[in-house]
């Protein structure tokens, strides 16, 4: 018989506990077998914990890495498991004799139970411990946080600015900042205290970064300066591609609110193929730089960046003094130093390295030495050569091509802080070849040039001084001679002695090698010489009191095309030698008395631009017609007016685009007017003396590229408003439409001494006016008419007019019936109008209030005059105390 086992049952309560026993998850009848493979499984789990800690302690030996948070969190998890194991297993003998029936049952179920579930539950819970503590990777290398201030000397002038820049950059809308302005301006300095006051607020940004990026910074080198500071650039970093260093980059600064600084950059940086998170009010995160080309800002996404101009003379002057030290500056030095330190003209560059040159210096000869030095070649001082102008020539450097430099270096032939026309420096530019091209349309070489001056003004290396000129900064004036001259190497190559008091034509050693030579604004009355000047390409003489010029100098000069003797109003002859210049295209004798041309004047074929505005003693350009190559002729203000026989010969000119005239009787105005390809030539006409007989100005309306208009001692029909168009001889034209006006490109307008105009209304047809001058109209009652104007419905007049000007105007009652917008306004100037009572202003007409001025005469008519309303006064009122008459 086989074995079997009995057990007897004394009760019911006995058997409710065994049932319990029995039932459920086994806490009881499992808890032997539970109890081992907790054991077990713990022993497996510290010895995991055992190797991840002795990883983690090795690798965050190394610098700049630091534990997982992962990691530290399931260590964290062990620790507080071991504990509770621990807990259980100084418990489990106890617990263990509790058992009965062969460990199906307990003396003491409730207790048995709750501990048998307290082993299952744990033995899970280190089974999920052990599945996670599988780590590939237990630390990381983390960016430091805070700024890494930057060193930086004391300066002068720059707190103000400071604190306007670091104001824009905390804005919360302001994400990108850039910060422009010419080399040796002190941007560098002012971006270092910008980085520096983030350690002001070090807990609103995770990190802030510092990258110098400098002239032709690659992509790759940006982001090993960026990873550097982000602690990336381990080994495996360095084997990795530009693309994946931008995912390391961007993963470690997503998560962070950083501020990235970059100094010195010369185009547009990709952040996003650096991997740099774009900035937003959302993340919070900011990007500044600095630059010296206003364009890259625009680039960059900074359409309002800051400029960092040059100091003020008192700061200047301030820094300086610093700079040389009071022991140096005794009271017999004082005056030469202010010289020295105008000379640097605010640039703290010059500032700081001409001061410290000259804190040594203790005598008064040696100060005046510097500043003779400086007047004459300010590159032959010393330290201007390895201290100065290199740091400047990066910007000549950055320039995109080899014409845009050229047209660069041209600007230094000018004299210091003078202001260069624009449209001459344009003229010359065409003419020596830079820019445009022979068979192209002379507007378009222009809108080259004009693109040219804006990309100089935006890279600092030329100044806006107005609308119409620019001026070049001394010590970058400086630079571009040290570079014509091949820095310094062929000083004769590029002569510039100007407004140096010059009687005569200086020495130059080797006139063969000379390229250019301005000599404008001296006192040079004759030249002489008969020096070779084979290889002169271009010659300035304007502004001297030049009377004679050598035909054999002009001979020698064979491959000249520019010269310019303009403002030399004793000169009365040119040599008939200018006749073989073969070369020359550019011929500039504005403002001379000449009387008349060469015998062959007209066999310069090459001639294209011949200036003779002012010539008031010229009687003839007879032959004109045979400058076959001539495209831009000025003829304003000269004694040679535009005769039938004039006109006859213009008509000629097969490449004449841009003409400038005085016409003094209607046929030729007529003549030109029924000339469409001669019409659209005139971009300036000055009509004098109509006095038989009325001058019609509806015939100007034809001269769509009428510019500048002058109208004096004539009498002036009125243009009939009520008239659509007009049929001409040579050509059908709509030349008025009532809705739309035909004097687009009419800018300046001057009327003098002219009889019999009540009205200007048809200045409607010249909707771009900027300046307006009125002197002597006996008769006019008003500007614009009401009852003619309404024939010409949605113009309003005067949208672009900065400037108005009535003088000596005794009917003059009105300048228009209503309030009009003037969104540029600067000036109204109203003399000796006595009916004049009210200006047609109100509260809203000009938004430049603080630049606006009125003059009037006799003064007290301020007191007379009428207001749209009180507001209208209060705002005009203090703008007289800004006007003075002119």
């Amino acid at each position: 018989m086989g074995n079997f086992v009995c057990i007897e049952i004394s009760d019911d309560q006995t058997l409710d506990r065994i049932i319990r026993c029995l039932r459920g998850k086994g806490y009881i009848r499992n808890l032997k077998k539970n109890l081992r493979a907790l054991q077990r499984k713990m022993e497996d789990l510290r010895a995991t914990q055992h190797e991840l800690q002795n990883r983690v302690a090795r690798e965050v030996e190394t610098p700049h890495r630091q534990s997982l948070e992962a990691v530290q969190v399931w260590l964290s998890r062990v620790e507080r498991i071991d504990i509770q194991f621990n807990g259980l297993l100084s418990t489990s003998p106890a617990e263990l004799q509790k058992l009965c029936f062969c460990g199906l049952c307990s003396k003491n179920v409730s207790s048995s139970y709750k501990y048998g579930e307290k082993v299952f539950l744990l033995l899970e819970e280190v089974k999920i411990l052990e599945s996670e503590g599988n780590f590939k990777v237990v630390t990381e290398l983390t960016p430091t946080s805070g700024v890494e201030e930057r060193p930086t000397q004391p300066t002068v002038g720059q707190d103000r600015m400071l604190e306007k820049a670091w104001n824009r950059l905390m804005e919360d809308e302001v994400g990108i900042m850039g910060l422009h302005g010419m080399g040796g301006v002190g941007k560098t300095t002012l971006f270092k205290k910008i980085n520096n006051k983030f350690a002001e607020i070090a807990d609103r940004f995770d990190v802030v970064i510092w990258v110098v990026v400098s002239q032709g910074a690659k992509i790759s080198k940006l982001q090993e300066d960026i990873a550097e500071k982000l602690h990336l650039c381990d080994e495996l970093w360095k084997n990795k591609n530009e693309s994946d260093r931008a995912a390391d980059i961007h993963r470690v600064l997503k998560g962070k609110i950083f501020v990235l600084m970059l100094d010195d950059i010369w185009e547009k940086v990709d952040l996003e193929a650096i991997g740099v998170p774009f900035p937003t009010r959302e993340n919070g995160c900011k990007v500044a730089f600095t630059t010296r080309s206003r364009d890259v800002c625009g680039q960059m996404g900074d359409l309002e960046p800051m400029e960092v101009k040059c100091l003020k003379w008192n700061e200047a002057w301030e820094l300086f003094q610093n700079k040389v030290g009071g022991k140096t500056l005794s009271s017999d030095i004082v005056e030469q130093a202010k010289k020295v330190a105008k000379k640097c003209r605010g640039l703290p560059l010059a500032l700081n390295v001409i001061g410290e040159k000259m804190a040594a210096k203790t005598t008064i000869q040696e100060w005046e030495h510097a500043v003779d030095v400086l007047t004459k070649s300010a590159a032959k001082f010393s330290d201007m050569q390895n201290k100065i102008l290199p740091i400047l020539k990066f910007s000549y450097d950055s320039l995109v091509d080899e014409p845009m430099k050229l047209c660069f270096l041209y600007c230094a032939l000018f004299p210091e802080d003078y202001k260069i026309s624009k449209e001459n420096l344009i003229d010359y530019w065409i003419c020596e070849g830079f820019i445009g091209e022979d068979d192209q349309d002379i507007k378009d070489a222009i809108n080259q040039g004009y693109e040219i001056l804006g990309t100089l003004t935006r890279a600092h290396l030329v100044m806006e001084a107005n609308k119409h000129e620019v001026v070049m900064h001394d010590v970058v004036r400086e630079m571009a001679l040290w570079i014509a001259s091949d820095l310094g190497k062929q000083r004769e190559a590029f002569v510039v002695q100007t407004r140096v008091g010059l009687c005569e034509i200086p020495k130059v050693k080797d006139w063969e090698a000379m390229r250019r030579m301005s000599l404008m604004n001296n006192n040079i009355e004759e030249i002489n010489c008969a020096s070779k000047c084979s290889e002169l390409t271009t010659l300035f003489l304007q502004n001297n009191r030049l009377k004679n010029l050598s035909g054999e100098f002009i001979q020698s000069m064979q491959k000249l095309i520019v010269l310019d003797l303009s403002k030399n109003y004793d000169f009365s002859e040119l040599p008939e030698q200018i006749s073989e210049l073969a070369s020359l295209q550019f011929l500039d004798l504005s403002y001379t008395s000449i009387q008349q041309l060469p015998v062959n004047f007209q066999e310069l074929k090459m001639l294209t631009h011949l200036n003779l505005t002012s010539t008031r003693r010229l009687c003839s350009i007879s032959g004109m017609s045979k400058l076959s190559s001539l495209r831009i002729l000025k003829l304003l203000d000269s004694k040679v007016h535009g005769d039938v026989s004039l006109v006859k010969e213009l008509q000629l000119l097969e490449h004449l685009q841009v003409l400038t005239i005085t016409i003094s009787m209607e046929l030729g105005l007529m003549l030109i007017s029924d000339d469409k390809k001669l019409a659209k030539c005139i971009t300036g006409l000055n009509i004098l003396g109509f006095q038989d007989k009325p001058c019609n100005i509806s015939l100007l309306l034809s001269m769509e590229n009428l510019r500048e208009l002058r109208v004096v001692n004539s009498q002036v029909s009125e243009i009939n408003t009520d008239i659509k168009c007009r049929e001409s001889e040579t050509y059908s034209s709509v030349l008025l439409n009532p809705t739309r006006p035909c004097l687009t490109n009419l800018s300046k307008v001057n009327i003098f001494d002219c009889n019999g105009v009540k009205d200007l209304t048809w200045l409607l047809f010249a909707p771009n006016l900027v300046s307006l001058d009125i002197t002597d109209l006996k008769e006019l009652e008003e500007i614009i008419n009401k009852e003619k104007a309404t024939n010409l419905t949605g113009i309003t007049p005067f949208q672009k007019l900065e400037l108005l000007s009535l003088q000596n105007a005794p009917k003059l009652e009105s300048i228009y019936w209503s309030p009009l917008p003037f969104p540029f306004l600067k000036r109204i100037s109203a003399l000796d109008c006595p009916n004049l009572r009210k200006l047609p202003l109100n509260a809203t007409s000009v938004p430049r209030i603080g630049e606006f001025s009125i003059s009037m005469h006799p003064r007290e008519k301020k007191n007379w005059l009428g207001w749209e309303d009180k507001d209208t006064q209060n705002r005009f009122f203090p703008s007289f105390h800004r006007g003075r008459r002119v």
